[in-house]
């Protein structure tokens, strides 16, 4: 356990940009442009004579307000809390994309791999350490600088409109953090599940690619899924294109981004209502995203997931690339 441990923390040490500065910077920027955002509208507001909340008009409508509209508003706090994960839920995509195929390529492209096949480390022991610093370590810490930056972006709303006569304490109590924060934190063992086909054809492609394992792993699904869409014009064959590029190519690419295909549409779907009639985030709900845990397709996909990174590791012990 104490090797695998610092297996996982040598992939954090060589890859700290992507895992760890790549989300760090990413919320930066967003914060910095919410900012620029906000100072751009007061500037404006102020040059056109708008005094928007003057009086502490804001704090009489927020009074007025009944369950429905209060309730609405709390929506749209959590929404931008939520809106700066959406970013580097794409950013977490990219960078655990392209570690993955570089994580066994690159060892034996500068023949490093030598040196660590010398140790008393075993080849599925070093995949089974990529893996989890892809499905795991990344995750937990877009996650973490995502609620960080969540609850920066709530202060900083907040802030801004205590400036135009709105209570910042009777604001922040209509949003739910903590419901945010627990979702953020709940989405991480169903990613690891859900990504499972993606990383393992990556890490597949990495460990058997003699050169140019992007293309590859790029170039035989989408490929193999233009040729059967071209026999299904041509009317030579009835096969299932559309299955094809939605199960095969979609989950094999990009099911390592975090809400792709339909890892948020088990149940509820988009924005919708709740039984009240308030709005609601069903996509965003752990009770409801959860159901995909009942879905064949998640748990096909684990299968098919643990075959190709069986097949990295195979690939990870007899590679000879001399």
């Amino acid at each position: 356990m104490k090797t695998f441990y610092w297996l996982v923390k040598r992939e954090f040490w060589e890859h700290r940009g992507g895992f760890f500065w790549a989300p760090v910077i990413t919320g930066g920027v967003f914060l910095l442009l919410n900012i620029m955002g906000i100072i751009t509208a007061e500037v404006l507001g102020a040059s056109h004579g708008i005094r928007f909340g003057a009086s502490g008009g804001l704090q009489r409508v927020i009074a007025d307000m009944d369950a429905g509209d209060l309730s609405k508003v709390g929506f749209a706090l959590d929404l931008a809390m939520y809106s700066a994960m959406g970013l580097l839920a794409v950013v977490l995509g990219i960078v655990v994309f392209f570690y993955c195929l570089g994580a066994l390529y690159d060892d034996r492209r500068d023949r490093s791999i030598l040196f660590w096949k010398s140790l008393p480390v075993s080849d599925a022991s070093t995949v089974l350490s990529k893996v989890v610093s892809a499905t795991v370590l990344a995750p937990v810490i877009a996650v973490i600088v995502g609620i960080v930056v969540g609850m920066l972006q709530l202060l900083i709303l907040a802030t801004t409109l205590s400036f135009h006569g709105v209570n910042v304490w009777q604001l922040l109590v209509l949003a739910h953090p903590f419901r945010v924060m627990f979702n953020l934190i709940g989405y991480i063992p169903l990613y690891v599940l859900w990504a499972l086909p993606s990383i393992g054809w990556l890490l597949l492609c990495s460990a058997w690619a003699r050169n140019k394992p992007f293309l590859w792993a790029v170039a035989l699904p989408v490929a193999s899924g233009l040729i059967i869409s071209w026999f299904g014009i041509m009317g030579l064959f009835d096969l299932p294109a559309t299955w094809f590029w939605k199960n095969i190519v979609q989950r094999g690419l990009f099911s390592a981004f975090p809400g792709t295909g339909s890892m948020f549409n088990a149940h509820g779907g988009a924005i919708s209502s709740n039984v009240d009639g308030y709005p609601s985030m069903g996509f965003m709900d752990l009770a409801n995203t959860y159901h995909l845990l009942a879905s064949p397709d998640l748990w096909i996909g684990v299968v098919v997931g643990l075959g190709l990174l069986a097949g990295a590791v195979w690939f990870r012990r007899w590679r000879d690339d001399s």
